[in-house]
């Protein structure tokens, strides 16, 4: 059923809304991730790099890809890595930044790309602010040649019942306490809790990726579930 005008222009004020919570935070967000997460999104986007496994003269989209911080490790490894972001903000300051990187205003439901232009792509804490997760998995697939693959590092549900509340409470009251002392947006961490609580787990996830198209679903935790590592191919 196509969407209603209406429903149309609520879905781009979400996403317009969204996008300008990321331009506001884009100056400190590496800095204010690595506070937050205690130094384990370095190893969350080394894990995200091995299992996406970039060669030379590989094609790969890196979307919600900030500032670049998560495409650098491709492009080093000599792969056509394109950064796409819908965020202006962010992709004004990666340019700044590294300007060697091809960055790409891009929105995930509605990607500029060919069928089947990239070998791999990938989304790193990102997917879980697209208005319609379906429709991005969908068009991920779309732009994902025949036997490419999907790698998504995304927050998700911690395996040990008991750690569960304690990483509960940690994103209710402590996180944006923090955030407040770090970022230049405090209130765009607010949003960050509740997106992650509101999230699917783990099999829920790879349940919409096949339901998407994609093939062989499988995840990683990682940091004992706090972010699980999904993997598919086209």
């Amino acid at each position: 059923m196509r969407a209603t005008g209406e429903a149309r222009a609520t879905l781009a004020r979400r996403r317009a809304d969204v996008a300008a919570m990321f331009d506001g935070v884009a100056p400190r967000y590496d800095l204010v991730n690595d506070v937050l997460s205690l130094g384990q999104d370095r190893r969350w986007r080394a894990e995200t790099v091995a299992a996406v496994a970039p060669r030379p003269g590989q094609r790969i989209l890196d979307l919600a890809a900030g500032t670049g911080t998560s495409s650098r490790p491709f492009a080093d490894a000599g792969a056509l890595v394109v950064a796409a972001d819908l965020s202006e903000g962010m992709l004004s300051v990666g340019k700044q930044r590294q300007p060697d990187l091809a960055f790409v205003n891009a929105d995930a439901l509605s990607l500029p790309f060919a069928d089947g232009a990239f070998d791999a792509v990938t989304i790193s804490f990102g997917l879980r602010n697209v208005e319609n997760v379906d429709a991005a998995l969908a068009e991920l697939r779309r732009v994902t040649r025949p036997g490419g693959r999907i790698v998504i590092c995304e927050f998700s549900t911690p395996t040990w019942k008991p750690f569960r509340e304690t990483y509960r409470n940690y994103l209710v009251r402590a996180l944006p306490r923090i955030a407040g002392l770090t970022s230049s947006n405090p209130a765009a961490y607010d949003y960050l809790a509740e997106s992650i609580l509101a999230w699917p787990d783990q099999r829920a996830l790879a349940d919409l990726m096949f339901d998407a198209g994609w093939r062989g679903v499988g995840w990683k935790n990682l940091s004992g579930g706090v972010v699980a590592l999904h993997r598919a191919h086209a």
